[in-house]
């Protein structure tokens, strides 16, 4: 076959794959979660639409941790953050110290309340960075489609503080309830819930990792996000639900 006759039968075979595509555009497929509405997400079955994101969450939940996964459509701008560690706000701690890392917004004088881990602490600290350096580009948490976190050891510990992750995770997203729209309270380490530090509904994909090290003495977290430009043309996101 001449290479002109095998370029035309390439293309058709690829408008026939496109076309199928579009007539079983989520067909027989468990719908997800579009977050990029207004007042509420709505159900949605994936391949997304060119501008949409679909997370994929089982919409009978009302309280998921995390995405499986997300499937994003050609026309959506994203965003790549760079690794984002917690900054050294207290100064009430030697520098290079774990501590130093812990945000005196967060907690006043620098000071733990009951049972809040210093992975917590500095996780807390990553998150609102991360918030910041959304904030650049007028985005927030509630763009955010993906995270990877970094985790090291605490001094003393044989290995990563997971629960005290999750529990600074939950401060910034994944604490509204998706069937009734109600904002779920979050504990600061064993302390009784309470309102969290940004009331998000989204669900990111996830993934957190373990290291040796990470690249600032004393850092414990390091947090990179990707998240979705809005779509100016329908609206982006609507009022209520925390944005």
């Amino acid at each position: 076959m001449s290479r002109l006759r095998l370029a035309l039968a390439l293309a058709a075979l690829l408008s026939l794959t496109f076309a199928a595509g579009v007539v079983a555009h989520g067909a027989g497929l468990a719908p997800g979660w579009d977050f990029s509405g207004g007042s509420r997400p709505r159900p949605s079955a994936p391949p997304p639409d060119d501008d949409e994101v679909i997370h994929n969450v089982a919409t009978d939940q009302a309280n998921p941790f995390i995405s499986n996964g997300v499937s994003v459509g050609s026309e959506v701008g994203l965003y790549f953050s760079s690794g984002i560690g917690p900054a050294g706000l207290n100064a009430a701690a030697p520098a290079g110290t774990p501590e130093r890392f812990v945000d005196p917004a967060q907690f006043p004088g620098g000071t733990l309340t009951p049972g809040v881990t210093i992975t917590e602490a500095q996780a807390m600290n990553a998150f609102a960075r991360i918030t910041d350096n959304l904030a650049t580009v007028g985005l927030s948490p509630r763009d955010v489609i993906t995270l990877r976190i970094f985790l090291d050891n605490a001094p003393g510990q044989p290995a990563m503080d997971f629960a005290g992750l999750n529990r600074a995770y939950r401060q910034f997203f994944a604490n509204v309830d998706l069937q009734t729209g109600a904002t779920l309270p979050q504990p600061r380490g064993s302390g009784e819930p309470g309102p969290p530090l940004v009331v998000n509904p989204v669900r990111p994909s996830r993934t957190a990792l373990e290291v040796a090290s990470l690249p600032s003495a004393g850092w414990l977290v390091e947090v990179e996000a990707v998240a979705r430009f809005k779509n100016e043309r329908g609206g982006g996101h609507g009022g209520g639900w925390g944005r």
